[in-house]
This record gives C-alpha cells, structure tokens and sequence, in this order.
C-alpha cells in the first residue's frame, strides 16, 4: 500500500497539478492539507473518477484537510474526536478507516511568533492530538498521523538553525510534544530511511530558496510501530515543487509491504 501526504495550498488552484500528480504516483491513500475550499466545493467527483473514495473537512478559503483512498473508506470523524476536549473552530485534522489502517490528515497550526496567542494555540492542538489518537485508536494498532506539522522535528530539518533561534517551528515546547507522540507510540517513518540532513519537504516562495536549498522538513508521516515497520521505502517528491504554480510543500511518499 503507497501511502502520502501534501499541503497543497488550495486545491482550486492546484487541482490540475494533484490530478497529474495521482496519476503518475498512484498512492492508495493521500492525505492533504489547506485544501481551502468548503465541502460542498470539494471536487469529490473529480476523485471519484480517478478511483478514489474521499472525506473533507473544510471551511472555505482557509485550512481544509481531505484523505482520499483507493482501499476503502469509513469511520470517518471530522474534527477532534469527541472526548479530547472542545472542537478546533478551524478544519485541521480527519480521521478514517482505509485498508485495515485508521489514518489521520492534519494540519498543525503554525503558531506564527512563540509571543502569539496562536503559539498557545499549536502547542494546545498537539496535546489534544494525542488525547484524540488515544480515542480512535491506540498505539498497538495501524495507525498513521500524516500532515503538514509546521514542526522540524531536529536541526537536520532546518537549512539553518542559527536562523530559526527562538522562532516557532523548532521551539523546545513544539518538539517537546512531539516527542511525546513518539513515546505514545508513532515514529516518524521518513527517518528510517533517510537519516541524513538536507532533506526538506517545504521552501519558500521567496528569494529563490527552493533552488537555493533553504527549506524545513515539516510534513511528516507518524506511524504505529505496526505501520512502520511495513515500510519499505520512503521519499520525498521534489519534482512536485518544481515548474508552474507549485504548492510550497512536497508531498511525502510512503510504501508499505
């Protein structure tokens, strides 16, 4: 089963892009990110006619998260689970049942400055985060936690830490948490195979960074121990940040045996 996940930064204006792009990759399963539309403009159909059964929760031209599965799916629960704690006024996170792996789609709040609410904001998202996987599932089942995570899990992750010093992203208390999913059961399935720094999923439109190398890895696949040690291989798809009109992430690739 290939498993992805991408923040396509408005799939209106990317649609074309993620068309071409399933058809070329052929993951069973995508999760994305900051579709941006609301759900009766989900392009559901379009999907449906490549082979794909879907799920989104959006609400209209910010955030929006979306799985779409060739393998089946169901147990769908838009938002946070009831029983984590109040429901996210923004559409960051859905969850469902696709081939025999409970998935999770999320977009972690970026937090913006460690002096902004919205910093007090992502770092309340990922503890309810792991309150809601304790609902859903547990960490002796197949599940997987895929999305944009606005977190660069450790300076190999950063073109240049020296940069991000005391900036959101790479705060002790974003690591912290998770790091803390990780002791309750995911591991970021990407590091099995690439252990190595310079490895990024997001550069910014600006300034040429993308061709310059200056980006953060911070789309990542987290994954019960039962998940990931399926995984055969892993990668990052460069090739979908480059030519016309590209998101500013990659999606991430997955194979599981």
């Amino acid at each position: 089963m290939r498993i992805a996940t991408w923040n396509v930064n408005s799939l209106k204006v990317r649609l074309p892009r993620v068309e071409e792009w399933l058809a070329e990759v052929q993951p069973d399963v995508l999760c994305m990110q900051e579709t941006k539309l609301a759900d009766d403009a989900f392009p559901a159909l379009t999907f449906a006619g490549m082979g794909y059964e879907t799920a989104h929760h959006g609400q209209g031209q910010w955030n929006g998260v979306a799985i779409l599965s060739k393998v089946g799916l169901s147990d769908v629960v838009s938002n946070f689970a009831p029983g984590s704690g109040e429901p996210d006024p923004d559409a960051r996170i859905i969850t469902a049942m696709c081939g025999g792996v409970r998935v999770s789609s999320v977009y972690v709040p970026n937090g913006r400055s460690i002096d902004n609410d919205h910093y007090q904001y992502k770092l309340g998202w990922l503890a309810q985060l792991q309150r809601h996987l304790g609902i859903v599932g547990s960490p002796d089942e197949q599940l997987v936690v895929m999305g944009d995570f606005n977190i660069a899990p450790d300076d190999r992750d950063v073109y240049d830490p020296s940069k991000f010093v005391g900036a959101t992203h790479v705060s002790p208390k974003e690591r912290a948490l998770l790091a803390e999913l990780e002791a309750w059961g995911l591991e970021d399935v990407f590091r099995r195979h690439w252990p190595q720094d310079k490895l990024y999923s997001w550069w910014d439109y600006r300034a040429g960074d993308f061709h310059q190398g200056r980006g953060l890895r911070i789309d990542l696949v987290m994954a019960t121990t039962s998940v990931a040690s399926r995984a055969s291989w892993s990668i990052v798809d460069r090739n979908a940040r480059k030519g016309t009109s590209p998101s500013d992430h990659a999606p991430v690739v997955v194979d599981l045996d």
